[in-house]
């Protein structure tokens, strides 16, 4: 566990993340990061959720039609 301090970053506040917390994230200056509120608390992750869920979305639609698709790549 990391504990972190809010810090005054020009007119915004941010959190410096250790550099060990961002090898593991493998996250480097300048990406982007997201955010996401949880029932069980907040989630940072360099992975954008709505993507996952597209991604998701697109795997249930190509196990529905995988038979269609075998046939198609015939």
């Amino acid at each position: 566990m990391h504990v972190l301090k809010l810090t005054q970053i020009g007119n915004s506040v941010g959190v410096i993340l250790p550099k060990e917390a961002l090898a593991r994230l493998r996250l480097e200056k300048g990406q982007t990061v997201f955010l996401t509120e949880t029932p069980e608390g907040y989630v940072l992750t360099p992975y954008d959720p709505a993507l996952e869920e597209q991604v998701q979305a697109g795997r249930e639609f190509m196990r529905e039609f995988r038979d269609s698709f075998h046939q198609l790549a015939k």
